[in-house]
């Protein structure tokens, strides 16, 4: 399969990542409603629409252009508010409210690797329909297991960083908490010299391997990320 137009790229790229991410984040919502905080649900937040979890910087225009300078995509919504104070058990519940967004990503992947299979199944017949819904589906596999990766690093203010928080001893979560200042500057520093991706991919690709048309996936990941043609 030739390699795609710019065009073709952010038709398949812009609704898998714009959901990825509203999932992502009304997953922490959802979460932190059923262990008692409603600060979220009160502010419209636990909703899929996703104008109210758009970032104009984060959620479009840093990942256009990081994905057409680099290939790599990276962005972010507007942070869910949630007031640890209401939750039932404040410091357990933070890693559970955190790890609902990496699990939405994981369940998004799933949905978007079943459209994966659907679109190749149909190619023969309905191949108008099924190319684009296919292209798509890999791109949706590919944006949330990298979401979902990237969330999951030990590093705050990331969702990895609260889970880790959350199940260290109170006298060492305090102390680690100290780094979240510096957290978003170190993952930018691990973007710049590479490291990040060398980090990521083995997660990206154990869970795509252990996702419905896994085999399809990994063969198409090269088209839609290939240079784009004229």
């Amino acid at each position: 399969m030739e390699g795609l137009s710019l065009i073709q790229k952010l038709a398949i790229f812009i609704l898998p990542l714009v959901f990825a991410i509203t999932v992502h984040e009304a997953a922490h919502g959802w979460m932190a409603k059923r262990l008692g905080d409603k600060t979220a649900e009160m502010l419209g937040r636990v909703t899929l629409n996703p104008l109210k979890h758009i970032d104009p910087v984060g959620t479009i225009l840093v990942p256009l252009g990081l994905y057409l300078m680099t290939g790599f995509m990276f962005g972010w919504a507007k942070p869910v508010p949630v007031n640890w104070q209401n939750l039932n058990h404040p410091k357990r519940d933070m890693g559970l409210v955190a790890l609902a967004g990496p699990g939405a990503n994981l369940v998004m992947a799933l949905i978007w690797a079943i459209a994966v299979y659907i679109g190749a199944m149909s190619m023969e017949s309905y191949d108008w329909v099924a190319l684009p819904l296919l292209l798509m589906g890999v791109a949706g596999v590919l944006i949330n297991s990298v979401l979902m990766a990237l969330n999951l690093l030990p590093i705050l203010p990331l969702d990895g960083g609260r889970v880790f928080y959350s199940v260290l001893p109170q006298k060492q979560a305090q102390i680690y908490s100290r780094m979240e200042s510096f957290g978003l500057i170190i993952v930018v520093l691990l973007l710049v010299t590479g490291l990040l991706g060398v980090i990521l991919w083995p997660v990206v690709g154990l869970t795509i391997a252990v996702l419905p048309a896994s085999d399809i996936v990994t063969q198409l990941i090269p088209v839609i990320l290939s240079p784009s043609r004229s």
